[in-house]
């Protein structure tokens, strides 16, 4: 299968591709146009803050392997335990922020209230591959997805305002996509460019998570927190990173913490998830992530090798809570496009 699937974040590298390669990315299975019906995404208050989460087609074999639900709309239930993980997060960003204004001085002006709508997209849908073709089996590039994409989009008239379109794929064995990733200048949910019909317009960020290399290669647990990382990855810019974690690298505003008997265990946040093991196969999750990093600039690292005081670790869990560094990084950045 060639090298292993590896997780890429918004400092990946950006090179031409073809459409070709975004159909062998996403499973090269559906029909012929992109988008299906859905009742879920609405077009209206193109303004408000939200995360569009888009299933893609998903090989028969996955089906067979988790069962018929959500057959009938393309949602299988790694895909739907993905969007409740996503929505799971923004409810924890809401809720911090209104923290925040109940603890304000009652003299000051209160924050805004801040909204984030999570909702469904339409299923993603591609031609099928000819099998006279071999050539475009090849892995694309992440950048190859994200282009197509996002071009996609546009055709379809979905861009504009800040949002972030999430593609949920099924994609175990291409190496180049990994566990998912977003690549400048679409990276953040302001992000304007040609991608609008106004080039001055915010035409909102486009990201990818691999579930299919996630269900593969690791656990339900981890394609959870990779459906969050890769979400929250368009919703911190690099300077209020700098601000609150004293690092533009904000995989860094994850938290790795020693948990369980002894201390054997390590519980990984959201943006550490990939980055909190050591740099090598099986180390945490299946395959290290290629992004930045730097546990001791960690808002919380624990470490999992023998110390003084604690045993190695043995193993890894993931939660879907937020680190404090997290949650008001996010936090900043919502409230700063809403004022």
């Amino acid at each position: 299968m060639g090298s292993p699937p590896r997780s890429l974040s918004r400092f990946g590298r950006s090179a031409p591709v073809s459409r070709r390669e975004f159909v062998a990315a996403v499973g090269g299975a559906g029909g012929a146009s992109l988008f299906g019906p859905s009742a879920d995404a609405s077009e209206s208050e193109p303004d408000h803050l939200r995360v569009r989460v888009y299933p893609g087609p998903v090989p028969p074999t996955a089906w067979l392997w988790y069962g018929v639900e959500g057959m009938s709309d393309d949602w299988p239930t790694p895909f739907q335990d993905a969007f409740a993980a996503v929505e799971d997060a923004m409810d924890q960003i809401q809720a911090y922020a209104a923290d925040r204004s109940l603890i304000s001085d009652s003299t000051s002006v209160s924050e805004p209230e801040l909204t984030v709508r999570v909702e469904r997209g339409p299923p993603v849908r591609f031609p099928l591959l000819s099998v006279s073709q071999p050539t475009d089996l090849a892995f694309p590039s992440l950048s190859a997805v994200l282009d197509a994409f996002r071009d996609q989009l546009h055709d379809r008239g979905a861009l504009g305002g800040p949002t972030c379109h999430l593609l949920l794929c099924w994609s175990p064995f291409n190496y180049q996509v990994g566990y998912g990733g977003t690549i400048s200048p679409n990276d953040l949910i302001d992000s304007a460019g040609s991608d609008a019909d106004d080039p001055d317009a915010v035409a909102g960020a486009q990201t990818v998570a691999n579930i299919g290399a996630t269900e593969v290669w690791d656990s339900r647990a981890v394609s959870r927190n990779i459906a969050i990382h890769e979400v929250l990855h368009t919703f911190l810019s690099p300077d209020i990173v700098a601000d609150v974690g004293d690092t533009r690298c904000d995989h860094n505003l994850g938290t790795a913490t020693r948990t369980g008997l002894e201390g054997r265990t390590l519980q990984v946040s959201p943006m550490a998830t990939a980055y909190a093991g050591p740099d090598e196969f099986g180390g945490g999750t299946r395959f290290h992530g290629t992004g930045c990093y730097d546990h001791d600039e960690f808002a919380r690292h624990d470490g999992y090798e023998v110390n003084d005081t604690e045993p190695a670790v043995d193993r890894f869990e993931y939660t879907t809570e937020l680190s404090e560094a997290t949650l008001e990084a996010a936090t900043r950045y919502l409230i700063r496009l809403t004022t």
